[in-house]
């Protein structure tokens, strides 16, 4: 009994193996003719390449074309793109003999060299108008004077007559004063504090408008009246506060500002816009805000719309200042609120 089960295994396991085998077979079969195809092809564009590749070195050596004044960022940027091509074909040809290439150092040079391309991209995108520019140039030999492209302002042409300016301005004020002699402030060299920016050229009308949609519906959930239905409702443990919801997020940003500043021994400057913030979170000025005021929830009922709509309300009305009867309501609402009369 023992030797009939062996055999029906042996025998299931041959033919599993014969319909892999034929499934391979059929799988060659099919992409077989387009693989000769695409070689074919990668052959004539190899040729075609290689035949421009030597039109142009000869005629560099002959000195017809001029590499003394290039752009180096695409000399860097097209070393980077030989590199990884050379390291791809090496890849291709390992995978073609049957050759492993896993912990290959060629998987590591083209991880490296592709993350260096995807970083540049936001310079090859600035340096685009100039390069357009140069090539403009370059292939019909001369630039008109109607040439859109010449009208470009370019700062560096505007240094001499800031510093033109300044002389003169200087020239005239010193009729009834002597000249004092300019000298240059030195100090030590202050780093400037940049943060990085996330890159969004390439991104969409979609990709944008879904992410200020999840933007302004997070800030609507973190508003204080949510956060108290929240309590409210949900059963999750009371968390004792002391003070508004503005109020804690002001204190989370100050100690987060502390510790900044005991880390790296420094004091962060304080805008006036701060100033009065802080001023104005100390008194009651912001006690009838606070009770009258739910926070814009628009973009949990109406979607994206809201969203944009409110981000553009807040670009127009961002720098005007607040009317003296904005501040008169407050006062009112405060006052009625605290002594409890109805007839304001």
């Amino acid at each position: 009994m023992k030797d009939i089960v062996a055999f029906f295994i042996v025998l299931s396991r041959n033919i599993k193996a014969i319909k892999c085998a034929d499934d391979i077979d059929d799988l060659v079969h099919k992409d077989l003719p387009k693989a000769f195809e695409l070689l074919k092809e990668m052959n004539d564009n190899a040729v075609q390449v290689a035949h421009l590749v030597d039109d142009m070195l000869d005629r560099v050596k002959r000195g017809e074309l001029s590499t003394a004044k290039g752009l180096s960022f695409l000399e860097v940027k097209y070393h980077m793109l030989l590199s990884y091509l050379i390291n791809l074909t090496y890849v291709v040809l390992r995978k073609c003999t049957g050759e492993p290439i896993e912990a290959d150092p060629a998987i590591d040079r083209l991880v490296e060299i592709r993350t260096v391309l995807e970083k540049t991209r936001p310079i090859d995108q600035k340096l685009k108008y100039q390069v357009d520019k140069l090539v403009k140039a370059a292939v019909t030999g001369a630039t008109t004077q109607n040439d859109p492209t010449n009208f470009k302002p370019n700062p560096e042409n505007m240094i001499l007559k800031f510093d033109n300016d300044n002389y003169s301005s200087e020239d005239d004020c010193a009729d009834d004063k002597p000249k004092k002699k300019v000298t240059e402030k030195k100090g030590k060299y202050v780093p400037p504090k940049l943060a990085s920016v996330p890159y969004d050229g390439d991104d969409t009308f979609q990709e944008r408008e879904k992410r200020l949609l999840e933007r302004a519906k997070k800030q609507a959930l973190n508003s204080s009246m949510i956060q108290e239905l929240k309590e409210e409702y949900l059963d999750t443990p009371l968390e004792v506060t002391y003070g508004s919801a503005r109020q804690t997020e002001a204190s989370k940003q100050q100690k987060a500002r502390q510790e900044y500043e005991e880390s790296y021994f420094t004091r962060l400057p304080v805008t006036k816009a701060e100033r009065h913030k802080n001023r104005k979170m100390s008194t009651l000025g912001t006690l009838g805000a606070e009770l009258t005021s739910f926070g814009d929830l628009r973009a949990l009922e109406h979607g994206a719309s809201a969203a944009i709509l409110n981000s553009r309300k807040r670009k127009s009305t961002q720098g005007k200042k607040k009317g003296k009867g904005v501040e008169f309501q407050e006062e009112e609402i405060c006052l009625m609120i605290t002594t409890g009369n109805n007839d304001i």
